[in-house]
């Protein structure tokens, strides 16, 4: 799945991501980057809305692990199931959110445990960068059922 089929189906099925204009900038097997503009996520203060900040990183974390799984040939509902998000600075303009594994997750055994039962449950990080610095961060727990392959 290419960055533009990934954004092209974000805008298709989760509008929210349309209206935060969420824009894909990079995605790999170690991660994936989103972009989001000022403006579309602007609250009182001119800065960004901690709702739009959590929102965007939720989808970058939800994403990555829907490209991940898609690069495999598997299909599964994905939801988020919890998650905790700090705020480290205000947001003032465009602002990045990257989605990755900590290094306690195990893919491997995640991988395994979907196919096996057809549940599994993996944590997610996402940065939030604004100009160059750390602005925030999510911890996400995510849950996939069901396990189609193709």
């Amino acid at each position: 799945m290419t960055a533009q089929e990934l954004q092209d189906y974000l805008y298709q099925r989760i509008p929210q991501a349309s209206a935060m204009q969420a824009c894909i900038e990079e995605i790999d097997e170690n991660s994936l980057t989103l972009s989001a503009p000022l403006e579309p996520n602007i609250n009182h203060r001119d800065s960004v809305f901690g709702g739009s900040a959590s929102s965007i990183a939720i989808l970058a974390a939800w994403a990555y692990l829907h490209a991940r799984l898609k690069s495999l040939g598997i299909s599964t509902t994905l939801v988020i199931q919890r998650n905790t998000m700090s705020y480290d600075a205000p947001i003032l303009g465009c602002f990045t959110a990257t989605a990755s594994l900590p290094e306690s997750a195990d893919w491997d055994k995640f991988l395994h445990t979907l196919r096996r039962r057809g549940k599994a449950r993996l944590q997610v990080q996402t940065h939030l960068h604004y100009d160059g610095k750390p602005a925030g961060e999510m911890q996400g727990s995510f849950v996939a059922v069901g396990c189609q392959e193709s």
